[in-house]
């Protein structure tokens, strides 16, 4: 019979534990995507009422209430963008109708999904903050006024470069801080954080450059730049190319510390940029609503395409597929009227469709 201190002392351990091996808590956050607008997300009270949060990101969010805005928008933001690299996947990032696991029980397990939607959530939060910055909406931050001078090129750093510092570590602070809260000695808090730094990787390393030219006439005499982050879009096609080229890891022990390697020892081990994963997919083909996974029944598909991601083949997994005939309205015989709009007239087109099988 324990004693009412060992009880008292057992139960938050035990909830400690529970925490700490619940892998989807990572996620938990993009949660936030499904307040509606009307309820606050900063402030001691909200903060604590926010159930996606871990006990550390509740913290965050007390300490820098400002920014929480911003990851509610990042939330949308992977879920958005999510959607719409898969969209003619398998697994095309459909979302449970409700709670606080937005991609369902899929992203429990070590896959190349949860690989990448980590990448595209760290990213969210790095973008959606430098450009609060950018914006000037966040007290603690505004442009990177560190790019100043010459470039090489001859040209004059000057305006708002995007502060793509500051975005970078607060996503660190954030998006990281269930996997560090875990340790780093098990193998998904450490895939996860890779994963994470690879997302923060492909903005970093497409970032582009917007210039303005001064002088008589637009001549050009003086040209002064910035930096600016790629689009997200463009964030969501690289991080889509290094989920099909992910490396699949396994926890290896080296001296005293571990690390992932190569499953295949023939494999190089994976760069900074590259996604990795530790288990094999599922094949998403079936329903499966306990792991959230609606299948593949009644998906559209390209019937005209036999390889492709998107091919009815692929899609349907085997029970095969049916074309059908739809009535669709398109715009047509589109003119240029001065100025300045495009006048288009409304065309009833009957067009084949292509949908997976029951």
């Amino acid at each position: 019979m324990p004693t009412v201190s060992t009880v008292n002392l057992t139960a938050p351990l035990l909830l400690l534990l529970l925490w700490a091996t619940h892998p989807t808590m990572a996620t938990n956050w993009l949660s936030l995507a499904r307040l509606p607008r009307s309820r606050p997300v900063s402030g001691a009270a909200p903060c604590a009422r926010l159930r996606g949060l871990t006990p550390g990101q509740v913290g965050v969010c007390r300490a820098r209430g400002e920014v929480m805005e911003s990851v509610r928008k990042a939330a949308e933001m992977v879920i958005e963008e999510c959607q719409h690299q898969f969209r003619n996947r398998r697994w095309n990032c459909s979302t449970t109708p409700r709670g606080i696991n937005v991609f369902g029980r899929v992203m429990n397990q070590g896959t190349r999904e949860a690989a990448f939607v980590h990448a595209l959530s760290s990213a969210a939060v790095a973008v959606a903050v430098t450009q609060a910055c950018t914006r000037g909406e966040l007290e603690r931050c505004g442009c990177d006024r560190k790019v100043r001078g010459v470039s090489p090129e001859g040209f004059q750093w000057s305006g708002c470069s995007d502060n793509l510092s500051y975005g970078v570590a607060f996503s660190q602070t954030f998006v990281d801080e269930p996997e560090r809260a875990k340790g780093l000695s098990s193998g998904r808090p450490l895939m996860n954080l890779h994963n994470n730094e690879a997302g923060r990787k492909a903005i970093l390393h497409n970032m582009q450059v917007e210039c303005k030219c001064h002088g008589v006439s637009g001549s050009c005499e003086l040209r002064t730049c910035w930096k600016v982050m790629p689009p997200f879009r463009r964030v969501g096609v690289v991080l889509k190319e290094r989920f099909d080229g992910a490396t699949e890891v396994r926890l290896t022990r080296i001296g005293s510390r571990t690390a992932l390697l190569p499953r295949d020892p023939q494999v190089k081990p994976p760069a900074a940029r590259d996604l990795v994963y530790l288990a094999p997919s599922p094949d998403f083909c079936h329903l499966d609503p306990d792991n959230g996974i609606p299948g593949t029944a009644g998906r559209r598909c390209n019937g005209t395409s036999r390889l492709a991601p998107d091919g009815c083949e692929l899609v349907c997994c085997g029970p095969g597929y049916r074309a059908g005939r739809a009535e669709v309205v398109q715009r047509c015989s589109c003119k240029f009227s001065w100025c300045c709009s495009v006048r288009c007239q409304q065309c009833k087109n009957t067009v084949t469709i292509h949908t997976c099988r029951v």
